[in-house]
Order: structure tokens, then sequence, then C-alpha cells
């Protein structure tokens, strides 16, 4: 089941290493596409063989900053989802999850604590953004904490959702949770305190 702490969908390079513990993250022999030099990040699409080390990810920072996500969750979006690897290790991973014809969300960006501060949440990020372009998306939405992390690739802030009233009401057919956070649907509220909204136009 999804907890109800107050979370964001994105953790970049910002948060402290010491708020959460550093479980192993497995590693595996590189793809046919790891090219790089020793110790340089490959950020490509996940496989499914990737989503035990998604979860582990997921699980340092899940009923403090992420929600929790079961296996069965991850499994089901694994298409959304890109990967950060270094040596074949996977340390860090985000998610774009398309709401409309022309609107998209950052979800569940993490980078594992012994990889913060070697510039993995950009280029996750960066990869985000590139890939809603190719989707011809034209906004791109995230519920965070790390406003300043978003900003610096040029979200802002926004008040309110940001669709048609007629987009709204087939919105609320949707069953997905993150769905209903971005509507601020009053049942989701407890899972998005603290957070900010930000809004980036393609």
């Amino acid at each position: 089941m999804t907890t109800r702490a107050s979370h964001s969908d994105s953790i970049g390079d910002a948060v402290p290493d010491d708020r959460a513990p550093q479980p192993a993250v497995t590693a595996r022999a590189p793809g046919p596409e790891s090219r790089a030099g020793a110790g340089d990040p490959i950020v490509r699409r996940a496989r499914t063989s990737d989503v035990p080390d998604i979860k582990t990810l997921v699980d340092v920072y899940a009923g403090k900053i992420l929600l929790e996500k079961n296996l069965v969750t991850l499994y089901e979006a694994v298409q959304e989802f890109w990967v950060a690897e270094v040596d074949g290790r996977v340390v860090g991973c985000g998610a774009l999850h398309v709401l409309w014809a022309d609107l998209g969300e950052v979800r569940t960006v993490a980078v594992h604590p012994s990889a913060k501060g070697k510039g993995l949440g950009r280029l996750i990020v960066d990869k985000l953004i590139t890939t809603a372009r190719e989707l011809e998306l034209r906004r791109l939405f995230v519920l965070t904490f790390e406003v300043d992390f978003f900003e610096r690739h040029g979200f802002a802030e926004i008040d309110g959702t940001p669709v048609t009233a007629e987009v709204f009401a087939e919105m609320c057919r949707s069953y997905d949770t993150g769905v209903a956070e971005f509507l601020d649907l009053s049942y989701v509220k407890p899972n998005t305190l603290g957070n900010t909204r930000m809004l980036l136009t393609l």
C-alpha cells in the first residue's frame, strides 16, 4: 500500500547524506550502451531487471520525502523510468509520466546517498526534459521539496492546477495517485504537505 507521508517526487543532489541509511545497490555487468570510462555516469532507459535497484533507491527516502512504492507499482511503470548507472551500479532514477496531451510530470527522482554530489540528479532530469520534448509535451510539472534544484532546470513555482475545467474533469477519472496530487484533490493532501508545485514550459 502507498503510505500517506508528506512527500516529494524528486530528490536531487541536495538532500543531506545523513537523512537516510545507505543500503547496497546491486552491481551488474555494463550493457552495450556503457561505453564511458570507469566512473563515468550513464543515463539510460530502465529495464525490468533494474526494478529491485529502483525500489532500493525509493526505500532510502520512503516515508520522509518520497511515498513508498511497492514492486508491482514499479514494474507497471518501468517504461517511464530512466536510471543513472556508474560502473555497472544503478545509483539514480527518475520517471516521466504523461498527464495529458501537452503535459507531463517528473516523478521519483532519487540519487543514492553514496553517489550524491556528482551531478547525477541533474543528468537524470535533463534526460527527462529531453524525453518530454521528444514526446512533444509543452509543459512539465513537479511536486517537490527541492525548489532550488528544479529552479536551476527552469521550473517556476505555481499556484493551483494549470489545466482547463474540462481537462480537470477528465483527469479526475484517473486512478493514479500522482494525478490526484497534481489536481490537488482533498483526499491526497496529506501526501503533499510541505511540497512546492512547479512547472516548466518547454
